[in-house]
């Protein structure tokens, strides 16, 4: 009787970038202002929500609705489809910091994360996501994270228009879906955490 050895030749696979580049922080982290970061790779919105959405859906349950600053967005989607489910998208000048999104879901809460801006240089994204998802530390606004980095590291953060907001810039609620488009242009993923309940 004779045993066969063959085995199927190795294949390469070339590496493929995570999709999300995401850092959140600890479950047992205390409440604060900002829950992580978040890095998209464009200033595309509807893709990159839909890919941000789609990871942390199984992570903090069901994402409802998302709300941006159109200050740095071109243009901001009404709304984007997410495992099988649609996302309605808001946006807010004034009273969302722009460099902030929120992100709600009806089951677990609400999570704020700092937005660090696509052209940002590598090291200075990874200081902004750690900044931003450590569990100690005196708690921040995004704004206040990106100015700091700003003052420390000189031009590693590429945030230009951070005062334009852009002409039809007015006050908008959920109920409007997101207004009128478009706009005037302005992870490593940490290990799944459970999502803090806020009032």
């Amino acid at each position: 009787m004779s045993a066969t050895t063959d085995h199927p030749p190795l294949r390469i696979v070339p590496y493929r970038v995570p999709a999300v580049r995401l850092a959140l922080k600890p479950a047992s982290t205390s409440k604060g202002l900002l829950d992580g970061a978040w890095w998209p790779r464009s200033r595309d919105l509807t893709a990159e929500l839909s890919t941000l959405a789609e990871v942390l859906d199984p992570l903090w349950g069901r994402i409802t609705r998302i709300a941006v600053n159109p200050t740095h967005w071109p243009v901001i989607p009404r709304m984007v489809p997410v495992n099988g489910h649609v996302v309605k998208i808001g946006w807010f000048t004034r009273e969302l910091d722009p460099h902030k999104i929120l992100l709600l879901s009806y089951t677990a809460g609400r999570w704020d994360l700092l937005v660090v801006p696509p052209e940002t240089s590598p090291p200075a994204a990874a200081r902004l996501m750690a900044a931003a998802s450590a569990g100690t530390g005196p708690e921040t606004t995004a704004s206040a994270l990106m100015a700091a980095e700003q003052a420390l590291h000189g031009s590693s953060v590429a945030d230009r228009d951070q005062d334009s907001e852009g002409p039809g810039t007015t006050q908008e609620t959920w109920e409007n879906e997101g207004g009128p488009a478009p706009y005037p242009a302005a992870v490593a993923l940490s290990a799944p955490l459970s999502p803090r309940q806020r009032p």
